[in-house]
């Protein structure tokens, strides 16, 4: 079966080319209940279909996020409990936007060239077992409808 029959138009909407993706996503993890194998189909998928400089999950172990199936340049292999915008995200256990990476306090710098980010908290029977992280060379990038479309895609692989 092929999945990659959906297309996304460049005068789509945000949202639409989310719609568009959602139901790929949907596609994809139908079938496979393994959750590593759907992180990494849904980072390809997101990373490719939105274009985004970095994207990836950081899955908890013990006190730290460790790196996990991630697309773009490499990354940090570990970020502390309440350290950088991952670690903050998991210890406030929500959604964070951050609009200039270099104004957040205590950024944890894995590239120079990521401006903006995204950090959602992922869980599994209800407990976080890790974060999902994109980060955008662009300045402002995400903003309400990312987080809401974000959460429905990362909801599939919690199901």
């Amino acid at each position: 079966m092929t999945h990659d029959n959906f297309t996304l138009e460049p005068a789509m909407t945000k949202a639409e080319k989310y719609e568009t993706l959602l139901k790929q996503a949907e596609s994809l993890l139908v079938d496979e209940t393994n959750t590593l194998a759907n992180m990494s189909n849904v980072c390809a998928l997101l990373h490719h279909g939105l274009g985004f400089w970095w994207t990836g999950f950081y899955l908890m172990d013990g006190d730290e996020l460790v790196l996990g199936p991630f697309q773009g340049p490499v990354a940090c292999t570990r970020i502390g409990y309440g350290k950088g915008v991952c670690g903050h995200a998991w210890k406030e256990q929500l959604s964070v936007v951050v609009p200039n990476v270099h104004e957040f306090e205590g950024h944890i710098a894995c590239s120079s060239e990521s401006n903006s980010e995204i950090v959602l908290p992922i869980t599994k029977d209800g407990e976080i077992i890790g974060v999902f992280d994109v980060d955008s060379k662009e300045f402002n990038t995400f903003d309400e409808t990312d987080v809401i479309y974000l959460q429905k895609i990362l909801s599939l692989i919690s199901e």
